[in-house]
């Protein structure tokens, strides 16, 4: 399958999440790691220790940004603040895509400061889509919609979740971070095959894919980031890389993080599942 601007990093290989936790091992022994994944917003401020480890990071290692807050699924246009604040940090960072998640979280001008899932209605596809065709333009960069882990059903759903999500990337002309363990932990919560999922994605848009753990309640599996990457998970993301090629790959780890080595190794467990950089052929 040929490159697209959206599978154009196929040598990424595999990331992991930059952490304040592993600034100092970072910074002090230089490991030998692919690639680092930022939380955007925790960057975009004028100054202090944030940018000055950003800094440093830059010097040795490559940067892909990833938000919490663009709300690509809120009726309100994208906040032009929030977007021009976001341009320079991607100009400081040279990220090659930015990425943030297929959802809503405003609504006027108050923030629920969460990630809220959609009604998959032909309505919101458009609302969506209008919304990322902007964001895109404004940075001019590749923009990649994440998947959410969900816990709820709309009765208003027009179409199943792989399909908005198809019906959104298509008419946005935007990439897609698929996230393996959310497919996961919405088939467990909403019965229905993850590989189904996967098989209806668009490989030629997927820029990048996200693995992690979760955590396993009495009635639902919450998307916690706190445990490692479970089998039926790898199977998934195996599954993925066979229909996407070699992809940039990352493993997200945000609570009760254990030492940078820990991460480092579970991350690891990607590249055996990760064919030659050069290939990439959809299955």
């Amino acid at each position: 399958m040929p490159a697209t601007r959206f599978t154009a990093h196929a040598d990424y290989g595999v990331g992991i999440g930059l952490r304040i936790p592993h600034y100092q091992h970072i910074l002090e022994r230089k490991p030998v790691v692919d690639w680092f994944e930022i939380i955007s917003e925790n960057y975009m401020v004028d100054g202090g220790r944030p940018l000055h480890v950003l800094d440093q990071i830059l010097e040795r290692y490559r940067v892909v940004q990833h938000g919490v807050s663009m709300y690509f699924g809120n009726t309100a246009r994208p906040n032009r603040d929030h977007l021009r604040k976001l341009k320079r940090l991607t100009k400081r960072t040279q990220t090659p895509w930015v990425s943030d998640h297929l959802c809503w979280g405003s609504v006027d001008g108050r923030y629920t400061h969460d990630l809220l899932p959609m009604p998959y209605t032909w309505e919101a596809i458009e609302t969506t889509a209008r919304n990322i065709r902007e964001v895109q333009d404004f940075l001019e960069l590749p923009v990649a919609v994440e998947n959410l882990s969900s816990y709820a059903e709309f009765h208003a759903s027009e179409m199943n979740e792989w399909q908005f999500l198809c019906e959104v990337v298509e008419r946005a002309d935007c990439g897609i971070l698929l996230d393996v363990n959310n497919i996961y932990v919405s088939s467990q919560n909403h019965t229905f095959d993850p590989l189904d999922y996967v098989n209806a994605v668009p490989a030629g848009r997927v820029a990048q894919i996200h693995i992690a753990g979760h955590s396993r309640h009495e009635r639902f599996i919450l998307d916690t980031h706190d445990h490692p990457v479970i089998d039926p998970v790898w199977k998934i993301y195996k599954r993925a890389i066979e229909r996407c090629g070699r992809t940039a790959t990352l493993l997200e780890w945000d609570d009760r993080i254990p030492s940078f080595d820990e991460v480092h190794r579970e991350a690891l467990k990607a590249t055996k599942y990760l064919p030659d950089a050069k290939t990439r052929a959809a299955a």
